[in-house]
C-alpha cells in the first residue's frame, strides 16, 4: 500500500488535533481540556508502537484498545443486552432475577404466561395432583448419620456448597455463615479450611477435607491427625466431607499462587506465607477404596462421632463401584455421600475440564443412588447433590432422582449480589464476593447480605414446599422419578421412571447383574482394594497397542 496505511489514521488525527490545540492554547479552556486528551492519546499510541508484546497493538494504535473495551466488558453486555431471558450462560436472566428477588423477599412471580417452549425436546414438568395436600411448617430436615455414628445432624434439604476462604473475600464468608445461622442450615467451607470469617458467626459448619488437607495437615498434602482432630471437635463444626474431586475440573490439583498466599490464608490453611499453595490431584492419605473409608472411619472417630463422608464427581465406573463394593469388604459405611456433577461451578478451571471431564449430576447421581439402592444400603447413607440447583424445581428434580438434599454455590453468591461477571480469577469481582482485594470486598455489607442469603433459602424451601403441596405431597423424600415428565420428541413424553433403569433394593447382592449396560460393564471387574484398572481392561488396552 502507497502512503500512509488507514489503520494508523486515529493516530495520525490524535497528533494534528493535539498541534493545533497546542498553536491554540490561548484560545480557552476547551481547546486546552482537548489538547490534554489528545495529547494522553498520542502518548498511548506511542506506546503501542514502541512495545512487543502485542501485534494487534503496533499495527493498530489507539484504535485496537475499542476492541479490548468491549472485550472486558462482553460478559457483562451479554448478559444484560444480548442474551434471551432464558439463555443459560451459565445462568439465565431468569434464573439470577428470581435469586435476587427472593434474596430480597421481593415479588417473584411473572406475568402473562410461560416464555418456554414446552414442545421443544427436554421440556421438563411435573405432575400435579386433583387433591394437594398441606403442608404446615416447611423446614424439611434430613437426618444425617447412620449407626457408626455418635452424633447425628438435621440437615436442612438445601445447602450453602463448598466454596473456599480465598476463592471468596472475607466479607463474603461472614455473610454466608450469617445467612446459615439465621435460616438454620448448613456452610461447607471448601477445601481451603475453617478459616476464622466461618466461625464470626456461628452458622453449621460443613469442614471439607481436600487432597491438600488444608488446616489439618504438616504441611500442603500430608495430613496430620492431631491438628485435624483440633478443630473437627469444635461445636460448630457438625459434619466432615472428604473432597475427591470436583464437578467443575475433576481430577485436577490447583495453585494458589505464593504471592497471594497472605498472612491469614496461611493460617487457614496451615502452609508458609508467600509459597504456592498446591493443592495435589490426588490423596495421599490412602489410595484404595478401602482405604478411603478407613481413612472416613478413622476422621469420624477423631472428630468424637460426628457425621463424616465424601464429595465426588463420577469418572470411572469401577473406581466408583471399587468404593461400593470396599463398604461390603471392610463393614465400613460413610454417613453421606455428596455428588458433585459435572455442570458445578469454580473460581477458575482449565476450559476442558470444566466443559469436558466429569459426568453431570443427573448421570451421576442416578448411579451412586442405584448402586446403593441394589447393594441395599439406600437407607443408611444419605445422599446431596450440587450442580446448578437454583430453584425449586431443580431441587425437585434432583430429590426426584435420588438426592436426599441439595446444595448450591453460585445461588447463594447471587443472593450476595453476584453479577455473573465472570471475574472470580482476576481478583477484580465488582460485587465484593470473589476477591482479596480490599478496596472491593469491605463494601459488601455483610448484616444486609446475611439476611438476603436467608430470605433466598426461605423462599426457595417455601417454593419447594408448594411443589410438593400442588404434587399431593407431603415431604421432599416422597418426591420420585415418576413425578417428573420429560418431552423425548414434540409428540412423546416419558416419566423419569420409564426413562431410566432403576435398580431394586439388594439387586446387586446376588450373582446375576443387572440389566444396566454400566453395570453389566463394569460391576464384575470392579475391585475393593484398588483403583486401577480392571485387569480386563488393561489386557484390552494392551491388545490395542501391539
Amino acid at each position: 500500500m502507497n502512503g500512509l496505511p488507514s489503520r494508523y489514521l486515529a493516530f495520525l488525527a490524535c497528533i494534528v488535533v493535539l498541534v493545533l490545540c497546542v498553536l491554540g492554547w490561548h484560545e480557552g479552556i476547551g481547546v486546552r481540556l482537548l489538547a490534554i486528551v489528545s495529547g494522553l492519546l498520542v502518548l498511548v499510541g506511542i506506546a503501542d508502537l514502541a512495545q512487543t508484546r502485542s501485534t494487534l497493538r503496533r499495527n493498530y494504535p489507539i484504535t485496537s484498545h475499542i476492541r479490548f473495551f468491549f472485550e472486558y466488558f462482553r460478559p457483562m453486555l451479554r448478559q444484560y443486552v444480548v442474551e434471551s431471558d432464558n439463555e443459560e450462560v451459565p445462568f439465565s436472566h431468569v434464573q439470577r432475577a428470581v435469586v435476587k428477588q427472593r434474596a430480597k423477599n421481593a415479588l417473584d412471580v411473572r406475568p402473562f404466561g410461560s416464555e418456554l417452549d414446552m414442545y421443544a425436546e427436554r421440556y421438563e414438568w411435573l405432575n400435579h395432583s386433583i387433591a394437594p395436600s398441606v403442608i404446615a411448617e416447611p423446614d424439611f430436615r434430613i437426618e444425617v448419620g447412620g449407626a457408626q455414628c455418635a452424633k447425628p445432624y438435621s440437615a436442612s434439604v438445601f445447602n450453602i456448597s463448598a466454596m473456599s476462604f480465598g476463592a471468596l473475600s472475607p466479607n463474603a464468608i461472614r455473610a454466608l455463615n450469617g445467612g446459615a445461622k439465621q435460616g438454620g442450615f448448613y456452610h461447607d467451607t471448601g477445601e481451603g479450611s475453617l478459616s476464622t470469617y466461618h466461625r464470626e458467626n456461628g452458622g453449621d459448619i460443613v469442614w471439607e477435607l481436600g487432597s491438600g488437607y488444608f488446616g489439618a495437615c504438616e504441611r500442603a498434602g500430608v495430613f496430620s491427625e492431631a491438628k485435624f482432630a483440633e478443630k473437627a471437635v469444635l461445636d460448630q463444626v457438625r459434619m466432615i466431607e472428604v473432597k475427591l474431586s470436583q464437578g467443575a475440573k475433576p481430577g485436577h490439583g490447583g495453585v494458589l499462587p505464593g504471592a497471594k498466599v497472605n498472612a491469614e490464608i496461611a493460617a487457614t490453611r496451615g502452609v508458609p506465607i508467600g509459597e504456592d499453595c498446591i493443592s495435589p490431584s490426588r490423596h495421599s492419605a490412602f489410595d484404595t477404596p478401602e482405604g478411603l473409608l478407613r481413612f472416613v472411619a478413622r476422621l469420624r472417630e477423631l472428630s468424637g462421632g460426628k457425621p463424616t463422608g465424601f464429595k465426588l464427581a463420577i469418572g470411572h465406573p469401577w473406581e466408583w463401584f471399587g468404593i461400593a463394593k470396599a463398604m461390603t469388604t471392610t463393614g465400613i459405611l460413610p454417613d453421606f455421600i455428596v455428588v458433585d456433577g459435572g455442570e458445578g461451578g469454580t473460581g477458575a478451571a482449565p476450559l476442558e475440564f470444566t466443559d469436558h471431564v466429569g459426568a453431570p449430576l443427573r448421570e451421576a447421581l442416578m448411579l451412586v443412588h442405584n448402586t446403593l439402592v441394589g447393594l441395599d444400603l439406600r437407607d443408611k447413607i444419605r445422599i446431596g447433590a450440587s450442580g446448578k440447583v437454583i430453584t425449586a424445581v431443580d431441587l425437585a428434580r434432583t430429590l426426584a432422582l435420588g438426592a436426599d438434599w441439595c446444595n448450591a454455590a453460585r445461588g447463594f453468591m447471587f443472593a450476595l449480589g453476584c453479577i455473573q461477571s465472570q471475574s472470580c480469577h482476576t481478583d477484580r469481582c465488582p460485587t465484593g464476593v470473589a476477591t482479596q482485594d480490599a478496596s472491593r470486598w469491605t463494601k459488601l455489607d455483610v448484616p444486609d447480605k446475611a439476611t438476603r442469603v436467608a430470605n433466598f433459602h426461605r423462599n426457595t424451601v417455601l417454593a419447594l414446599r408448594d411443589l410438593l403441596q400442588a404434587a399431593g405431597l407431603s415431604h421432599p423424600r416422597e418426591l420420585g422419578p415418576e413425578h417428573v415428565i420429560r418431552r423425548v420428541s414434540s409428540h412423546e413424553v416419558r416419566s423419569l421412571a420409564s426413562l431410566y433403569r432403576f435398580l431394586e433394593p439388594g439387586e446387586l447382592l446376588g450373582d446375576h447383574v443387572p440389566e444396566h449396560a454400566v453395570f453389566q460393564r463394569f460391576w464384575a471387574i470392579a475391585r475393593p482394594d484398588t483403583f486401577a484398572p480392571p485387569a480386563e481392561l488393561a489386557a484390552q488396552r494392551a491388545s490395542k497397542l501391539r
